[in-house]
């Protein structure tokens, strides 16, 4: 397993567990800081090992949405619809649950080259030749895996954030969303314990422009001054209808595949997920399987959240008012979030 974020981790603990000989690779040293907004939804919570709930920080009963900037309107449930982590602590314990299971970990380990042979999958990791008998590609949205399957991908987006000094009495238990003024922009506070995750993402190309809703968001929320503990960058790739997660023995799971949700670019719930179906596949000699849960279970969703963003990049203002003035709007967005009801709920 190439990769030791939710996806490779999540691969290499299911097939630990089948009985498989799973040894897990990333390139860099563990734990580490890992730009991300760190949100769970419920189908993400119910596809982590118990061992890794403790990363959990926050739980989430209110969030409020803010259209350009402008007021903001809030959404209350009497019980938790999200919970908040950061990455590096999740993914720590997502390692550690797939060392338990009997998986192998080792970081600061990159792989260069991938080569079909005879015998398996060729693998230079580190500079040491190894032989696969599958290969679970979950390096990133830019990673070696991804190029050598050929996934394709319909779009990037640039996401920046920002993770600042804050008090556990900030923003306790709510998060807060803002519809930006670009088409397909949004931004976000995310409270973790004593810090918050303030973010904002757009289409690639708006760099300038996309700095600029950063600061706007910060300045607006009057967090501008506040300590900042990492200011950091990253891409969103989402894959082309059709494209391969799979070549050979090879396989792709999470970002390295372009699998998360177009929408809201979450992409936790789809590492997950896709990384234990890989896994499972792998262990068992069904890679035909991998393909066809793909197919299956997170392509409609991928489907889904691509029509929900062309509605959100036309017309943002329905999306906020269905979403804080409609109670089925309001339920709708709690229930998907508490991973009650699919995306496809949304676009009803």
């Amino acid at each position: 397993m190439v990769g030791a974020g939710p996806a490779g981790s999540s691969a290499a603990r299911a097939a630990a567990e089948r009985g498989g000989r799973a040894l897990l690779v990333d390139a860099a040293r563990f734990p580490r800081y890992k730009t991300c907004g760190g949100g769970l939804i419920g189908t993400s919570l119910d596809a982590l090992p118990p061992s890794a709930l403790g990363a959990v920080e926050t739980r989430v009963t209110t969030a409020s949405f803010a259209l350009r900037g402008g007021r903001a309107r809030r959404v209350r449930a009497t019980r938790p619809f999200l919970a908040l982590a950061r990455r590096e602590v999740l993914d720590q314990a997502l390692v550690d649950a797939a060392v338990a299971a009997g998986a192998e970990f080792r970081d600061h380990v990159r792989v260069t080259r991938l080569e079909d042979t005879a015998d398996g999958v060729l693998v230079v990791a580190g500079g040491v030749e190894l032989v696969a008998g599958a290969v679970v590609g979950a390096d990133g949205s830019s990673g070696v895996v991804g190029r050598h399957v050929g996934v394709r991908i319909a779009r990037s987006d640039l996401g920046l954030e920002v993770e600042l000094a804050g008090t556990k009495a900030d923003w306790a238990e709510r998060v807060h969303l803002d519809w930006g003024r670009d088409p397909g922009a949004y931004g976000w506070v995310f409270p973790k314990g004593d810090r918050l995750t303030v973010g904002v993402i757009q289409r690639k190309g708006e760099g300038a422009a996309t700095r600029a809703y950063l600061a706007r968001l910060l300045d607006g929320l009057g967090l501008a001054d506040r300590e900042r503990l990492h200011d950091s960058g990253h891409l969103t790739r989402w894959r082309e209808p059709g494209s391969p997660v799979r070549r050979g023995r090879v396989l792709v799971a999470g970002d390295a595949a372009g699998l998360l949700e177009p929408w809201t670019r979450e992409g936790i719930s789809f590492a997950l997920r896709s990384g234990t179906a890989a896994g499972v596949a792998a262990a068992d000699g069904d890679l035909d399987g991998y393909e066809r849960y793909v197919a299956r279970e997170l392509e409609p969703e991928q489907r889904a959240g691509a029509r929900l963003l062309r509605v959100f990049e036309r017309a943002p203002w329905l999306v906020h008012l269905l979403v804080t003035r409609t109670g089925a709007g309001a339920r709708r967005f709690v229930r998907f979030s508490r991973g009650e009801a699919g995306l496809r709920i949304l676009h009803r």
